[in-house]
Parts: structure tokens; sequence; C-alpha cells
């Protein structure tokens, strides 16, 4: 069991203890989609460990931190590749989480950016009705898989005519549903190409004391466009041999 890991600021200011709920909180009175990305990288900027998952990387303090983030959120966003390895299912509600989620549902809704719907069949059975699966595809997608996932539960959006799912129709979709505080989680694809269409408000990025070597991916990599985004730090913290850091959209 995860003993409850102590958390240190480094920047702007330094202080021990902080209120991470506070630290992360969304902008107040959002009229749109607010799309923070959290990730986790090594020391030399490896994305995942040596069986391809980012939870070798992890810490109880990451897990930690990953908790407020999802507990402030809405709708927690991830491609399809990242739900498959890293085992996603129904996010369950905590009991830590009542003040974080006060008037809205006990846990936040997931959502998978797949073309093809090849998700775990929990994902979409075992959500709760008042925060149902959302599964982004294209107009291409198996009809059978989206007659089978409707039929589980599940809501599918159509959010691309071409091969590949749009991300600005992924963000229109969430806003028609109301899901403003967004919570992305990768991986290093779906970051991709949600940077280069300008629409990552916000990246939290944990660095974790290790190194991995060149086999692993950066944390942004696939085939988007090249780009650049200047980016504003908000927070460093400390805990544990890791950094926590906060960056927003200049």
């Amino acid at each position: 069991m995860d003993t409850d890991p102590r958390f240190r600021a480094l920047l702007p200011a330094p202080s021990a203890p902080v209120d991470l709920a506070a630290l992360y909180a969304y902008p107040a009175a959002l009229d749109r989609p607010w799309v923070r990305c959290n990730m986790v990288s090594s020391a030399d900027g490896g994305a995942w460990g040596p069986t391809g998952r980012s939870a070798e990387l992890s810490s109880p303090a990451d897990r930690r931190v990953m908790g407020v983030l999802r507990g402030l959120s809405d709708v927690v966003l991830a491609g399809a590749a990242t739900a498959r390895i890293e085992g996603y299912r129904p996010v369950r509600p905590r009991e830590v989480w009542s003040l974080l989620r006060e008037g809205r549902p006990a846990t936040p809704s997931v959502a998978v950016v797949t073309r093809t719907l090849d998700v775990h069949p929990d994902l979409l059975a075992a959500a709760p009705e008042d925060a149902p699966t959302l599964l982004f595809t294209t107009a291409a997608a198996p009809e059978e898989r989206v007659r089978a996932a409707r039929e589980a539960g599940a809501e599918v959006v159509v959010a691309g005519d071409g091969a590949s799912v749009d991300p600005a129709a992924v963000v229109r979709g969430l806003a028609e549903r109301g899901l403003y505080r967004v919570l992305c989680e990768g991986g290093p694809h779906l970051l991709a190409e949600f940077a280069s269409a300008g629409l990552l408000d916000e990246l939290c990025l944990t660095t974790s004391p290790h190194l991995l070597g060149p086999a692993s991916s950066r944390i942004v990599a696939g085939d988007a466009p090249s780009h650049r985004a200047d980016l504003r730090l908000e927070h460093l913290l400390e805990s544990e041999g890791a950094l926590f850091a906060r960056y927003t959209r200049a």
C-alpha cells in the first residue's frame, strides 16, 4: 500500500506542505474546454519503461498527483493504445473527491480516441450512467462495433471523416456535453496531435529519477506536424526525488 507522500514546493516560492488541489485547480468560470495533459517521463526523456508502460516510471507521489488531477477533471481522455496498454477501466470514485466533485458526478467520464473501437468491454458496460464512456472515432469505424458499444451504454461520437480523429472535433464534442475540465493522459501520439493543433492549454509533467536509454519514445511522438509552443512554468514541486512541473500555454 502506498504511504502518504510529502511534497515541497520549489517554485515559484519554496514551501511545505502544499495543497495539491489548490495548486492544480482549473481556471474558474470556464466557458470552453481547458485541455490539460498529464505525462510522466524519465530523467532522460523516456515516456515508458522496459515493458512499454508508463506505470513503470510512476511512484506513490506521482499516483497521488494523478488522483488529484482525475478528481478535479470532468473527463479523462486517452488514445486507444494507451487505454489498452495501461489497462483503462471506468474511473472508480474516491471518498476524498467528495468536495472536489461537489455538484458533479462522483467520477469523471473516460473518453477514448479510437478509429477501430477496440476497447475493453468493461470500459463500455461498467461505466456509471452519469459518467458514460465516450468513444471518439471516424465515419469509417466498423458498424458492428459502433452498434455494440452503444448497446453497452457508451456514447460513440464521430469526430473525423478521414482516416484519423480530428482533435478539434473531439474538443467540440466535449464542449457539447459540458465537459470543460479535460484531463488528457496521452499517449505521446495523442499529445502531439493536440499540441500541433494548438489545443493544449496545460502540461503537467512528472520527471521520474530514472534513466532509460534511447529505446523509449519521448512524451511527444508520432506523425503530427512539427510545431512549437511556448510554455510558462506555473509551479515546480518535489517528492521522493521526482519533480512535478505544471506549465500553461504562454
